[in-house]
């Protein structure tokens, strides 16, 4: 519990900031945000432009990345933005947010499993992708990952009701809200470590045996190279999005470890720079790496961009 109330006590440092730097590195951290909310949009908006990308089930299972990862980026964003300006609200209204935010989260691992067995498929049973990866299968893919992040969400809700609300004088908070902050039991702080290492723990194992699978179906004969090599490419993006993925879920232990050792106003400061790092940067990567990487997508993707300008750059085969 004291661990809890060391991250919780964190938000509070806030109040060792002047005016003038706080409005500094809100102003950092939104403009870059809102750059990278722009473009994730027009990705958003580009995969659904054309009927090729939505009938086919890598497309789907990236745009229900992209969905998760903007929704969890403007929600860190807000978030951050209130805890700045010393807004504090009910536990009622911060529940919800937090808990919008935790299902973001858990929906870009599972995903990106998701999306690693799609290419596994397509390299290691070309003749029988098909028939297995469908539109179907995948939309039925994408309704697991949804309702077993809605489980692991109820868990948490249904954990947080066991806090005695009705001894309170108000449910306004004292603190800001933030994920610990919803620690109200000890009991949340423990599954939360568990589950998040199951999660990224079975992902990254999943994800790493197709890429073995995949690496290995490289160098039998019967296998096109390239597509082979193209795919092996993929798979590892998504150990490294994964990577990223972990390092913000586990922002609040690295907190927790530096505000032991730093004056608390370098300790803000230093948060900060996290947040740009850790929360923003890894929520725009799938969109400009499979945007500019996909040679189907990325003239479709410049031409939104660029207001619609017409670019004499011609689609090719991705």
């Amino acid at each position: 519990m004291g661990n809890v109330r060391s991250l919780t006590n964190i938000t509070f440092g806030a109040q060792y900031q002047g005016s003038l730097e706080r409005a500094l590195f809100s102003t950092l951290t939104t403009l870059p945000c809102c750059f990278f909310l722009y473009i994730n949009g027009v990705m958003l908006y580009t995969l659904r432009s054309k009927p090729a990308f939505r009938e086919t089930s890598r497309y789907i299972l990236l745009y229900n990345l992209l969905f998760a990862d903007t929704l969890q980026l403007a929600l860190s964003q807000l978030l951050y933005i209130l805890a700045a300006c010393r807004i504090t609200m009910t536990f009622p209204v911060c529940g919800i947010l937090i808990m919008l935010n935790n299902l973001m989260t858990q929906i870009s691992p599972l995903t990106l499993v998701v999306m690693s067995l799609e290419r596994y498929v397509a390299v290691c049973y070309p003749l029988r992708h098909a028939v297995i990866i469908t539109i179907r299968s995948t939309g039925m893919s994408i309704a697991v990952v949804w309702a077993f992040s809605s489980l692991d969400i109820l868990i948490r809700v249904l954990m947080m009701l066991t806090f005695p609300f009705e001894d309170l004088e108000s449910l306004q908070m004292n603190d800001f809200c933030s994920k610990v902050a919803m620690f109200l039991v000890p009991m949340s702080d423990h599954y939360d470590k568990a589950y998040t290492c199951f999660v990224f723990l079975s992902a990254g194992v999943v994800i790493i045996c197709s890429y073995i699978g995949v690496t290995i179906a490289a160098r039998s004969a019967s296998t096109d190279k390239v597509s082979a090599s193209k795919a092996r490419n993929t798979v590892l993006l998504h150990l490294i999005q994964l990577g990223l993925t972990l390092s913000s879920t586990m922002h609040s232990l690295l907190l927790l470890a530096l505000v032991r050792i730093l004056k608390r106003i370098v300790f803000v400061r230093i948060q900060t720079v996290l947040f740009v790092f850790v929360f923003i940067l890894p929520r725009c990567l799938s969109a400009l790496i499979y945007g500019l990487r996909d040679q189907t997508i990325r003239p479709i993707l410049m031409y939104h961009l660029c207001c619609r300008l017409k670019l004499s750059v011609v689609p090719g085969r991705s």
